[in-house]
């Protein structure tokens, strides 16, 4: 199906692109003093999305997509696309605190204090229930609300450290 195949190949790209730009943004933000917290969860963190994707690629490579739940994955796009914009050079995939930093709160953060982890939940729902993979959906599903909440909590801790939220 190669719908299916560019439909995982955008996904593959897209999450390789972001560990560059993460990477990058870490080196900057490591020069300007910042410190990690909640390090033990990333490998946790890296494997479970590893396993994800290389789930949908083995069991999902040859369905066909299902057009509702496809359209909802692209929509959920257009969220992560506003929460990468609106952190720009802050966006990490670690959990990294400039000491003196103001909390982001603008774009979605208006709304929500951890708007990308709703994207990813959503995510990781949405592209199996798209490749019609129920099971790998509920399974990856349970599976990233427990890494949420391991994250979710050091990245909370780290915050509290922080300075008061950016009205701007």
């Amino acid at each position: 199906m190669p719908e299916t195949i560019a439909l995982l190949a955008f996904v593959t790209l897209q999450r390789l692109s972001e560990l560059f730009w993460s990477q990058r943004n870490e080196a900057r933000l490591r020069e300007m003093g910042a410190v990690e917290v909640g390090a033990g969860h990333y490998p946790v963190m890296v494997g479970l999305h590893a396993a994800w994707l290389a789930a949908m690629w083995t069991a999902g490579w040859n369905h066909p997509l299902v057009g509702f739940f496809t359209v909802l994955y692209l929509i959920v796009q257009v969220g992560r696309a506003w929460v990468l914009w609106t952190l720009g050079r802050r966006w990490t995939a670690r959990v990294l605190v400039v000491p003196g930093e103001t909390l982001v709160k603008r774009g979605p953060y208006r709304f929500l204090n951890h708007p990308n982890y709703v994207v990813v939940g959503l995510e990781i729902v949405l592209l199996p229930l798209a490749l019609n993979l129920q099971v790998l959906a509920v399974l990856f599903g349970a599976a990233n609300l427990v890494m949420l909440f391991w994250r979710i909590r050091a990245e909370n801790r780290a915050l509290a450290t922080a300075a008061p939220r950016n009205p701007g």
